[in-house]
């Protein structure tokens, strides 16, 4: 079914609202999966907060000006399902990764973050990005450690006293 030019419009209007906001991108060409598996796929991206979105090509070129993505126009050719990281960048890595262990006959073409684009063996190194809370988790305990250790250094000679007084005594008892 052809597209009128206002529905053109409204599509290139959506991806591009969405291509503004989003983290990360991942296109993927989905040539020979059946409509079952896609939905499957969709519906693994809407659990994990990912716009998935099967668009023209010359559509998404559009949509992708004056965005971050805009340097993924050039590399857009076959039939590829678009994926963007809208909360957490690793995300749309994380569903499509996931999704092609069981599903080989999608193929990464392409991963663009930051307004660079990647080749799509660095799937792998964004899917490994942690999320929110995870980086939040690590930066605290970063910022922990000097504390505990410094605290452990302070209660080292007490705790050192008290292990010899302790072992005199043991010492005293067996004699």
């Amino acid at each position: 079914m052809a597209l009128n030019i206002d529905q053109k419009k409204a599509i290139v209007e959506e991806v591009a609202q969405v291509a503004g906001t989003a983290y990360s991108a991942v296109a993927a060409e989905y040539l020979g999966i059946s409509a079952g598996k896609m939905t499957a796929l969709r519906a693994a991206a809407r659990k994990e907060n990912v716009y998935l979105r099967v668009i023209k090509n010359t559509l998404a070129r559009r949509a992708f000006e004056g965005t971050d993505f805009e340097c993924m126009g050039d590399q857009l050719v076959g039939p590829l399902v678009l994926a963007f990281s809208i909360e957490d960048p690793g995300a749309a890595a994380r569903v499509i990764k996931d999704f092609a262990k069981t599903e080989d006959k999608l193929v990464v073409k392409m991963v663009s973050i930051g307004g660079k684009v990647f080749p799509a063996s660095d799937i792998e190194r964004l899917a490994k990005m942690p999320t929110k809370e995870q980086a939040i988790s690590l930066l605290m305990a970063v910022m922990k450690a000097p504390v505990e250790k410094f605290v452990r250094t302070l209660a080292a000679p007490h705790t050192k006293l008290v292990r010899t007084i302790a072992a005199v005594r043991d010492a005293k008892e067996a004699a």
